[in-house]
């Protein structure tokens, strides 16, 4: 079905989804005409909230900073914040009482830290949002209570809300992905010599023990928020996948 826009995002975004095009047709960019320009300064955007959701390995950073750029506004992301907290934790294990065992020492560290991080990326997009500055937000969303967070700040912010879920099909290439990103852990690095993924499962079976640990919790209802299900293992490119998470987002009426 071939739907109509009309949407103040249809002129601001017009020009990323002919980027997009482009680059699949393999055709050179082309500069916005001056009318273009005009346009766009005459229809201020609505802001909006693109809070992508996932688990680790699932590509969602990868799109996130794909549909970041394409749309260019800023990207907030979780791990740059839990990333930053190696020492805090450290400290905090050092901290506990000698009676509680190591294992549910480190645990309780992770799940202080873990909210903090939320905590720090909510504070974050209140503030572009404050600003009059859209927002894409990189988190796993693993919880309702994250969800409820951002439908409170979008409704204070008077901002529209969509949430953009990565659910590749393929387990196989999800494990290969995930792995992969493991064996490489120690490229990317925090500071001195901390790796940038020393908080995240490295493995498929660091992965499944995560997964239990939520006992489900993560597939709950989203109620009114528009979502997009996206399967990142599927046989199609991944600037079209990046045009298909825009073209989705300007056909919602918030």
């Amino acid at each position: 079905m071939v739907m109509n826009i009309h949407h103040p995002f249809h002129h601001l975004y017009r020009h990323h989804l002919q980027l997009l095009e482009n680059i699949k047709l393999g055709r050179k960019d082309k500069k916005m005409s001056k009318d273009d320009h005009l346009k766009i300064n005459q229809t201020p955007p609505p802001l909006i909230i693109i809070a992508m959701k996932g688990h680790p390995g699932t590509g969602k950073s990868t799109l996130a900073d794909a549909i970041a750029s394409a749309l260019k506004i800023p990207l907030i992301d979780k791990d740059d914040v839990r990333d930053c907290t190696l020492s805090l934790q450290q400290t905090l294990q050092k901290t506990t009482p000698h009676h509680q065992h190591a294992t549910s020492a480190a645990a309780a560290a992770s799940s202080l830290l873990n909210d903090l991080s939320y905590d720090v990326i909510w504070k974050i997009a209140s503030t572009q949002l404050k600003l009059g500055v859209s927002v894409v937000v990189d988190s796993p969303l693993s919880r309702r209570a994250h969800l409820e967070k951002l439908v409170k700040l979008a409704g204070e912010m008077r901002a529209g809300l969509v949430m953009v879920e990565c659910k590749p099909s393929d387990e196989a290439e999800w494990r290969r992905r995930l792995e992969g990103r493991g064996n490489e852990s120690g490229c990317g690095v925090v500071g001195d010599d901390r790796p940038s993924s020393w908080h995240k499962p490295s493995t498929w079976r660091d992965l499944e023990r995560l997964l239990e640990g939520y006992c489900g919790c993560t597939e709950y209802d989203v109620g009114d928020v528009p979502k997009l299900t996206v399967d990142t293992t599927a046989s199609v490119g991944f600037q079209e996948l990046v045009s298909n998470v825009i073209e989705f987002i300007l056909h919602i009426d918030f």
